[in-house]
């Protein structure tokens, strides 16, 4: 039986130190962990398949918040059914409750619930304040700067010594952004 970790954070500029310091505040010994900076609205991610890969029956699985395994509660529960039918138990510190029991199982369902319709009305009462703002001609998205190698870059790219991936993380901005200024010009 072992006592494996699993910590997420959505970005690579994020830290996952608070995370650890958790485990550590609640005296737990983990035996192997499983790291990532990915966004978890993303089910394809390396280290979470790994962690699924490698658990056998009777291991534990901790994590911070039932927020790191999934984003929405489809996605969550069918990892913790994956989980629950290997004879695995999740623990999750900051709801404070485990799935070794039909009531930590039933209040992570309901947990997982109550997150994913509070992100959903988050989220539509931000698509009408922005409707409401572009109507009154408030709303402007940033302007994000082009890096100062910009040229440079743009050159690298255009001779296919990068890819248009390579060429977004040094820009440090989203693809689409990249072709939408590589389209200006």
């Amino acid at each position: 039986m072992a006592n494996v970790g699993y910590v997420r954070v959505s970005t690579i500029e994020q830290n996952t130190a608070r995370q650890f310091a958790d485990f550590d505040a609640k005296g737990i010994k983990l035996d192997k962990v499983f790291e990532e900076h990915i966004s978890g609205r993303d089910m394809n991610r390396p280290q979470l398949n790994a962690m699924l890969d490698y658990v056998r029956e009777g291991d534990k699985v901790y994590i911070e918040s039932y927020s790191r395994l999934g984003r929405n509660t489809r996605d969550l529960l069918n990892i913790i059914q994956e989980l629950q039918d290997k004879g695995v138990t999740v623990v999750s510190l900051k709801e404070n409750f485990d799935t070794s029991t039909p009531e930590g199982t039933a209040m992570m369902t309901m947990m997982a619930l109550i997150a994913q319709f509070e992100r959903d009305i988050i989220k539509e009462r931000q698509r009408e304040g922005i409707a409401i703002a572009k109507k009154e001609g408030k709303f402007k998205k940033p302007k994000i700067p082009k890096p100062d190698n910009w040229n440079e870059l743009r050159e690298k790219y255009l001779t296919r010594q990068i890819t248009a991936t390579e060429l977004a993380k040094r820009c440090k901005v989203s693809r689409a952004l990249i072709y939408k200024w590589l389209k200006a010009e």
